[in-house]
């Protein structure tokens, strides 16, 4: 094991008897997480697995084989079950996968029967066979090389094209993992609960090995039971009584997760006194939102990361906490803004992408622009995003987006204006209910705070939700630029040549 590893190893053992994990009306003291874990390195050996993909919801089975092969030095690849079943054979047969794991010896919730289904078919399609106990394995065609170290394969869905498989060592991981616990030390947290598919490299990494180092308890739920359902589907109802019957110190949220919290609270529905440190990131988050969130009470500090840097950079504390910003640089890491504008990062990166040559040492190039004010990050928004309007003036289309997805009525946005003197907004409402006249006041109150140049001077209705469906977002939500531009170039083309008629008349 590496230095880093073994003292992962050594928390399970000096926190003992306190609990570590919490599952399925199960609860793990540290001594007996090691001894499950122990267990399941022996079954890995036995079986002869080498490069493990988890097909798991979440709870305990996830963190255990998560854990196991990490402290067997097994590459561990998690399989999102928001990822298509198409995307889902490629990270099988990209990764030469020999062993894939949809339950175990000891499960804590037994998988329904239609995803007992969908993973026998998935497995069948892959040429897998069936081991019993939910474990499936075959001799894959293919084992491409990895760099050195590797220890988890997280794939990144990306806007266009497969998946990426992201190499992290253990090293990476548990540099993020151990800054994380040293930034939230201040705040007592001693019960983390689990709101993020643990296939999602932030909540495997902030959601388990960061609250074991710290010798916290971990309370993992099904996905049904937290109320995400799918890719972008909430149950808000079932997630925010997740919360309160839980009563977490800490959780780890999306963008939307928070709004939708905050507009929980604002309804009245009660959440619980108990929350000390909720993360937010994985996209933009308004200030508006924030300045909500801190009107409630609700102690929310906005971070930055991605899966090339082992996920997260930065983060605002307690004690360092500036609205519009993403927070200091953690421990582990380095930031930098290279003359273009673009955030570069040294300290823990990924060993390099699967299938592509080893990275060289040095700063990782991120794709994103910002700037520091004072040590903290702003953040303006991916460089491919960054359109050029007719007068000349760079626009990061998120910034906008963030504004206008913050307003109750409005789910999701895409704001084009590349080579346009006025930008249009396609706007996805959240009720099918939402009139066009709450819409238009929603825009308007978004542009009373906005310059000229980046505001929606047109809309336009979106004709349904952004979904992997229609190919005009990724399976985690991210919208699909381009399939939006061309889907909509129609509508976008009519509502500008309606309002040149206006003008000329």
């Amino acid at each position: 094991m590496s230095p880093a590893i073994e003292e992962l190893w050594r928390a399970l053992g000096e926190h003992g008897a306190q609990p570590a994990v919490q599952a399925g009306g199960r609860t793990l003291t540290y001594a007996q997480l090691r001894d499950a874990v122990r267990q399941r390195m022996e079954l890995l050996a036995t079986l002869g697995a080498r490069r493990v993909a988890l097909a798991l919801d979440n709870g305990l089975d996830w963190a255990l084989w998560d854990l196991a092969l990490l402290f067997s030095g097994r590459v561990c690849v998690p399989l999102p079950d928001f990822f298509s079943a198409a995307q889902q054979r490629h990270v099988l047969d990209s990764s030469g996968i020999d062993t894939l794991i949809s339950a175990g010896p000891m499960p804590d919730r037994p998988a329904a029967p239609a995803e007992r289904g969908a993973i026998a078919e998935l497995a069948g399609a892959c040429g897998f066979a069936d081991g019993g106990d939910g474990i499936w394995q075959r001799r894959p065609a293919s084992v491409p090389a990895v760099p050195t170290g590797t220890l988890k394969i997280t794939y990144t869905s990306g806007t266009t094209g497969q998946p990426k498989g992201v190499c992290l060592d253990g090293e990476a991981q548990l540099a993020v993992a151990r800054s994380l616990w040293q930034a939230s030390s201040g705040c007592g947290v001693e019960r983390h609960l689990c709101v993020l598919p643990l296939a999602t490299l932030l909540e495997n990494i902030a959601g388990i090995y960061a609250p074991l180092l710290a010798g916290a308890c971990i309370e993992l739920r099904p996905m049904a039971e937290i109320g995400l359902q799918g890719a972008s589907g909430l149950d808000l109802m079932r997630f925010v009584g997740a919360i309160g019957a839980s009563r977490p110190h800490s959780l780890i949220l999306l963008p939307q997760l928070l709004l939708a919290l905050v507009a929980a609270a604002e309804r009245g529905l009660p959440l619980p006194d108990s929350l000390r440190f909720i993360a937010v990131g994985g996209g933009r988050v308004a200030p508006q939102l924030l300045q909500r969130a801190d009107a409630l009470g609700l102690p929310v500090f906005e971070g930055y990361g991605l899966s090339e840097c082992a996920s997260v950079v930065c983060l605002n504390t307690p004690s360092a906490r500036r609205i519009g910003t993403v927070g200091r640089p953690l421990a582990h890491a380095q930031v930098r803004i290279a003359r273009n504008g673009e955030v570069q990062v040294r300290g823990a990166r990924m060993l390099g992408y699967l299938g592509e040559p080893p990275l060289q040492r040095g700063w990782l190039h991120t794709g994103d622009l910002g700037h520091f004010e004072d040590g903290f990050l702003v953040l303006h928004g991916r460089i491919k995003n960054q359109f050029i309007t007719a007068f000349g003036r760079n626009v990061n289309p998120e910034w906008v987006e963030a504004e206008l997805m913050q307003q109750s009525p409005v789910a999701q946005a895409w704001l084009h204006g590349e080579a346009l003197a006025r930008n249009v907004a396609v706007l996805a409402p959240r009720s099918p209910e939402c009139s066009d006249a709450e819409l238009d006041a929603v825009v308007a109150a978004v542009n009373a705070r906005l310059p000229d140049y980046a505001r929606a001077h047109h809309w336009l209705r979106a004709d349904a939700p952004f979904s992997a469906a229609n190919g005009l977002a990724t399976p985690n939500g991210r919208l699909r630029r381009d399939a939006l531009f061309e889907h909509y170039r129609a509508a976008i083309d009519a509502r500008l040549a309606t309002q040149h008629d206006e003008i000329r008349a």
